[in-house]
Parts: structure tokens; sequence; C-alpha cells
């Protein structure tokens, strides 16, 4: 989640600095050539009064007139030579009063043009195109009018470079990017603060859900970070896992003090079916059908228990020679399974260590090796095989019986459940779903998947880190002694 929202508040907060900054840097430029455009004004206001007295004296027939021309020149070639300012002073008919450098004339452009207009109507020409810095060659060019005796006589035109101008606001962006920079630094910082603060919440509960998925019955969350909402989440999250406990061990509760209530009556029960069986002919097809009926009740209600005590059990785990262990248990199953004509063999390696409650890890294997040799014909084998992978010693069990299809894969391991094409097999449908909750309490699993060409491969893995330092048998190997994993 901090994965997508993250990014979605970086982004956010980089378009309300770019909203802002934008607007900032516009207005700097436009800053920048308002000083510029303002000067002008200024300087032509002062050349314009020269030009005035100019006028004046070529009105009045003045030989004094000449005089004050090149006055008017030499003012504006020492204006352009220390502000490399181009400037004159233009008739109506746009002859040159004077000007500087004295080959310039106003430029044949329509800018220019209808800046010329402005001023001979009497108006300083509008405010020139803005001049951003990446047009090396941009001028600013401004007109004022010579006024004398309400008249426009001539205009005043100067046009200025650039380069000065665009450098100072180059300067202003690189600065008002910096800040904008900075503020992202502290915007990203603050976005990481606030979601670690938002998320944390979040993540503990999502562990703490995935405890109780696990079977961790006893995990539950701490309401005292994050915001108010999640608080109260957390809270109602507790209250919600202490009810499932509840319900969960009265049910496990319930289960076991049925089954065993229960297995005397039927232990009587079947005595006296017994007794009557004394009574009626040997080959009696209905007492040999209630003594296997009576039989297989019981044998439900030993796993109904054996299951209410493995639910309620706590693992002790031990650091254990995994594969002495199930090379153990394949020499115990391998008579039966030669007497049934299966062939069960041992591959994989021989020193695998990992944390599991030996009595679980054996029970557990017990269920499905004898699971394997009931379902695999005659003449078939049973492989079990001993491996490690990314922390996890796995004991791999696959026969060659009929196997499953995908919809019978996704419920083996339910509770009293069996595929319909082996009914006819002895058992009750528990035997995996106990493995699999002894194996859970410890961190193992239970996990099934076809056989190519046919058959079912059942994998028991058991973690091989260790437990915490508080957890009973920490240090102690159990099964036969061997190498360390390899």
């Amino acid at each position: 989640m901090r994965a997508r929202l993250l990014p979605l508040l970086v982004v956010l907060m980089a378009g309300v600095l770019i909203a802002l900054g934008f607007p900032l840097a516009v207005s700097l430029a436009a800053g920048q050539q308002q000083s510029v455009v303002v000067d002008r004004i200024d300087d032509s206001a002062r050349f314009a009064a020269l030009a005035q007295f100019v006028v004046e004296a070529e009105g009045a027939g003045d030989k004094s007139a000449d005089e004050r021309r090149e006055t008017l020149k030499a003012e504006l070639a020492r204006y352009q030579g220390l502000y490399g300012i181009r400037a004159g002073i233009f008739y109506r008919d746009r002859n040159a009063m004077a000007a500087a450098p004295g080959w310039w004339r106003v430029p044949d452009t329509k800018d220019a043009d209808q800046a010329f207009n402005e001023a001979l109507a009497g108006r300083r020409s509008h405010d020139p195109a803005q001049v951003w810095p990446w047009q090396p060659h941009g001028k600013l060019l401004v007109a004022s009018p010579v006024v004398l005796d309400g008249d426009v006589v001539a205009v005043v035109v100067t046009e200025s470079p650039t380069d000065r101008m665009r450098a100072r606001t180059l300067q202003g962006w690189l600065l008002i990017a910096a800040g904008l920079a900075a503020a992202m630094l502290v915007a990203f910082g603050a976005a990481l603060r606030l979601t670690s603060w938002v998320l944390k919440p979040v993540r503990t509960l999502d562990a703490a859900a995935h405890g109780i998925a696990t079977g961790r019955m006893n995990s539950r969350v701490a309401a005292a970070g994050g915001p108010p909402e999640l608080r109260r989440l957390a809270r109602s999250f507790n209250e919600m896992a202490d009810n499932v406990e509840e319900v969960l061990e009265q049910q496990r509760a319930f289960v076991a003090d049925a089954s065993h209530q229960l297995r005397n009556p039927l232990a009587a029960l079947l005595l006296r079916i017994e007794l009557l069986a004394l009574e009626l002919p040997p080959d009696n097809e209905e007492i040999a059908s209630v003594r296997t009926e009576g039989k297989r009740l019981a044998r439900v209600l030993d796993d109904l228990l054996d299951l209410a005590l493995a639910e309620h059990a706590t693992a002790e785990l031990a650091l254990t020679d995994v594969a002495a262990l199930t090379a153990e248990r394949v020499a115990a199953w391998r008579p039966l399974a030669e007497e049934k004509g299966v062939r069960l063999v041992e591959r994989g390696r021989t020193a695998v260590t990992g944390w599991a409650d030996p009595i679980a890890l054996s029970s557990a294997l017990d269920a499905v090796i004898d699971n394997a040799v009931k379902f695999t014909p005659t003449g078939e084998e049973v492989e079990v095989s001993v491996a490690a992978e990314e922390g996890t010693a796995l004991i791999v069990v696959a026969d060659r019986g009929p196997g499953l299809t995908d919809e019978e894969l996704d419920r083996i391991g339910d509770r009293f459940w069996r595929s319909n094409r082996h009914q006819n097999i002895k058992g009750s449908g528990l035997g995996l779903s106990i493995s699999r909750t002894l194996l859970a309490a410890g961190g193992g699993s239970l996990t099934y998947a076809a056989n190519p060409p046919h058959g079912l491969r059942v994998t028991v893995s058991v973690p091989r880190t260790g437990p915490d330092a508080d957890r009973p048998g920490r240090g102690r190997p159990i099964g036969t002694a061997g190498e360390h994993d390899r």
C-alpha cells in the first residue's frame, strides 16, 4: 500500500509546488522586463526634452538648430556607447533627426510599426512582448512621443539588448527551482512520515490477521498509534479476535467432550453387539455390517478427539533431524507397503534439520505415508524424498495412485471430506486435517499437487530458522545423529 500511496502524495505535492512556482517564475520575468521598460521610458523623456529644443529652433529658423542637433546626436552616441542601447529621434515621416549609431532606423517589423504609430497618436507604446531567457536575439523596443505645443512632432525610439535582463531572470528562476527542490525534499520527508504513521497500524493489523488466519489465535493489535479511525479498527479487530477465539475454544471443548462422552456408550454398545452375535449364525450379514459401522464410528470418535486435542495443544519445537526422522517412518511403514505389493522408497538428502515438534511431525508423516500406500495400486511405487529450499525443510511423498482432480485438490484436507471415488476405502476423512493442525502449530504446512502422469504429491514443510529464545527445546536436536546440512 505504501508503494501506491507515497507516489500519489509525491505527485500531488509536486503538482502543488509547480502550480505555485510557474506563476512565480512568470511574474519574476515580467517584473525584470517591466523594470527595463520603465528605465527606457525615463531615458526617452530626457531625449524628448532635448528634441523639443531642436524642433523649436528649426521652427523659428534659428541658426542654433544645427548646433542643438549635434548636441542631441552626441548625447545619443554617448548613451549608446555606455549602455549598448540603440536610440533615435525620428520625425513623423520616419526621417532621423538624430540616431546612434547614425545608420540606425526604426526596425521594419510589425511590433515596431505599431509602437511608432501609437507614439504618433500621443500615447506611449504598449509594453513589448515578453522576452524569455531562451531567446538570445530578443530586443525591447520602446517608443515615446515628442510633444510641442500639444502636437506630436517626433518620436523617441529605443531598442535595448536583453542579455543582462535574461541573465537576471534565469538567476531568479534557478533560485525558485532550488527553493522548489528544497520544498519538495521537505514534502517528501513529510510524506514518508505521514505514510509511515498512517500505514504502521495497517501493517500491524495485517500481521495480526495473518497470524489468526494461520492458527495463532492469540494475535492482537496494540491500538495506540495511527489515525483515530485505525485505532477504532484495531480495537474492533481485537474484540472480534477475542470472540472468534472464544467460539473456537467452545467448539473444541464441545468436540472433545462429545467424543470422550460417546466413547464409553459406544464401547458398551459394541460389547452388546458381540454378545448378541454369539446367539446368531457366524455368517450373519447384518451383525457383520453393524460391527463394521460400529468400529468405523469408534475410529471417527478417536479422530475427533485427536483433532480437538491437536487444535488445543502447544507445539514443543526442537531442532530436529528431519531426514533421520523421515527415514525412521519410512522404515516403519515399509513392511505394510510390501505386504500390499507397493514399493516404498526413500530418496533425496540424508541430512536436513528443521524446527518442528518431533511427535507432530511423526504423526503427520504417518498420516501422509498411510494415505499414499492406501491409494497406490499393487506393483506401483511411493517415493519419499527430503530436500531443503529457501529456509524450509521439505518432505515430499509422491504416490502413483489415481490422483485427484483440480476441484478435489482444492478440498483435500478439509474435515470429513473424502473423494466420492474412494468412499469404499477405510478412513474418517480427518487424518490429513489432524496432520495439518499439528504442523501449523509449529509453523509447518501441508500442500498438495498432482503427480504426473497420475498420482498425488504431498509436501510436508517445516521452517529451518530457529524460534525465539524462550521457545522450549531450542538447540536440542531430535532424531538420529547426523551431519549438519551440506
